[in-house]
């Protein structure tokens, strides 16, 4: 893994285990689990008023740290007892840290847990692979408020799934790297406020593992600065394909790649170019035949499908793709047979039905399912939703949090379609041309007014292209809220 990245890194569970098992050539497990409940129990002293507490302890290290959490808590005086669904393993840092605590014991029970007005869940961590037992979800229910170490229990760390139940916390507090199910839906609604914490693991144990997901911010990517010598062909040609019934969804996405900053915008209508004449006058309305605009090498970035009809795609994109275009399309427009079709497409953009139509039915996790796409057309994949997923061929995959509901409106989409154009026009790699377009479509709708249409959204572009910048060098260390 490369380190300039390693800010941005979302390693699976099976990735941290490996990056404790490097740190722990180095910084003893004893010393990680106590600077993790010494952590925790900081935070917790933060946020909450004293107050009778139960910390529920499996028995792996996520138990571990929560026994030492009890400990420094009852230090400080709280009333503090630990519930024990299973006694550590004798011998294990975790059976260590049951050791040094010398408070009460209470039942692992129902009637234990709602006697308690906070409950710390340190049952089970981000590795869970299997659904929790009706026990253990009777007691999670049973809790009024809770505080989560590593992640709820219930919650799949790689993928955000629910295995079985799983408990909507007040915070869940992590340490070293967000893991893929903090960010990640249904996982993200049930982790409330996500607090980060550094507990003494060295970066560079990074190294140890091929990690390959990532929070999407900038600093994964570098959107190219423009200067004094720029002119528009430098800048980039978007060609876009415009339909004979929907013009909106063209005219939108012209939009969103002319205030990303692509140098020109041309609309290709072959068959009424003139209902697109009355417009923005930057617009450059071609009406020469496809073959004929192929020609000039400076059009390089093709959009093909925003208010196109199925008919009017299958007579344009295959000959983009032999050409050897950078071709951005709407995977929407295709039914079962889209995946023979959108092969040489650089970048695919559906929402969630689009995607099931042309892929099918979703049969793993979208996680999963984002990434067999990927890799069967040989694209970049920008699975759209709360927490878009932009999957690349060779596995890498971007997990977006930086949205706004500003965005679910109609013709959100198509704005989005010309901002990654305009970014590829830059001849920046698809994917993260791709990563900075669904960034950049996040910050101008967070932006923008509460309630906005896509019209609006696309004037707070430039300043979102400002913000990346600072974005950029900010660097999110230490404690910070998600």
């Amino acid at each position: 893994m490369e380190e300039k990245f390693s800010q941005f890194a979302l390693p699976t569970p099976s990735e941290m285990a490996k990056i404790d098992q490097e740190a722990s050539k180095t910084i003893p497990v004893k010393q990680l689990m106590e600077n993790a409940g010494w952590f925790v129990a900081r935070t917790i002293l933060r946020l909450y008023k004293p107050c009778k507490t139960i910390v529920l302890c499996g028995p792996g290290n996520n138990g571990g740290d929560g026994y030492v959490t009890a400990r420094l808590l009852a230090k400080e005086g709280w009333p503090v007892s630990i519930a024990v669904l299973a006694s550590p393993k004798k011998g294990s840092d975790a059976a260590w840290a049951a050791s040094q605590w010398e408070g009460p014991y209470v039942d692992f029970s129902v009637e234990s847990v709602s006697n308690a007005s906070l409950v710390i869940d340190a049952v089970f961590g981000a590795g869970l692979s299997k659904p929790i037992a009706d026990k253990i979800a009777k007691v999670l229910q049973a809790a009024n408020r809770i505080v989560a170490i590593d992640i709820p229990s219930g919650i799949d760390g790689r993928t955000g799934e629910i295995r079985g139940y799983a408990p909507k916390v007040e915070h869940t507090i992590t340490f070293f790297r967000l893991k893929p199910g903090h960010l990640l839906f249904p996982g993200r609604e049930y982790c409330g406020k996500t607090i980060l914490g550094d507990i003494g693991i060295p970066d560079k144990t990074l190294q140890s593992v091929q990690g390959n997901h990532w929070q999407n911010e900038p600093g994964l990517w570098e959107i190219p600065s423009s200067d004094i010598h720029d002119y528009k062909y430098h800048r980039g040609i978007v060609s876009i394909c415009g339909g004979s019934e929907m013009t909106g969804a063209a005219r939108l996405a012209a939009l969103g790649a002319r205030m990303t900053g692509a140098g020109l915008v041309k609309i290709f209508a072959p068959e009424n170019p003139d209902i697109y004449r009355v417009g923005d006058p930057g617009l450059v309305i071609e009406s020469q035949k496809l073959e004929k605009l192929l020609e000039d090498e400076r059009c390089k970035v093709w959009i093909c499908g925003p208010g196109l009809l199925p008919k009017e795609v299958k007579k344009i994109l295959p000959i983009l793709i032999k050409e050897g275009k950078t071709v951005l399309v709407d995977a929407g427009v295709f039914q079962k047979n889209g995946i023979k079709a959108l092969k040489g497409a650089a970048v695919i953009t559906p929402h969630i039905g689009e995607f099931k139509r042309v892929f099918g039915s979703i049969a793993s996790t979208r996680l999963d399912a984002v990434k067999e796409a990927a890799s069967k057309l040989g694209s970049v994949v920008v699975l759209k939703g709360p927490d878009t997923l932009i999957a690349s061929p060779t596995g890498q995959v971007a997990v977006n949090h930086h949205a706004s509901s500003a965005l679910a409106t109609a013709g959100s989409g198509d704005v989005l379609s010309g901002i990654i154009g305009a970014l590829l026009a830059t001849k920046m790699p698809p994917w993260e041309a791709a990563c900075a377009g669904v960034w950049l479509h996040g910050e101008a709708g967070r932006l923008s007014n509460p309630w906005p249409i896509a019209e609006n959204i696309v004037k707070y572009l430039g300043q979102a292209r400002e913000n990346a910048k600072y974005f950029k060098i900010s660097e999110k260390y230490g404690c910070s809220i998600v």
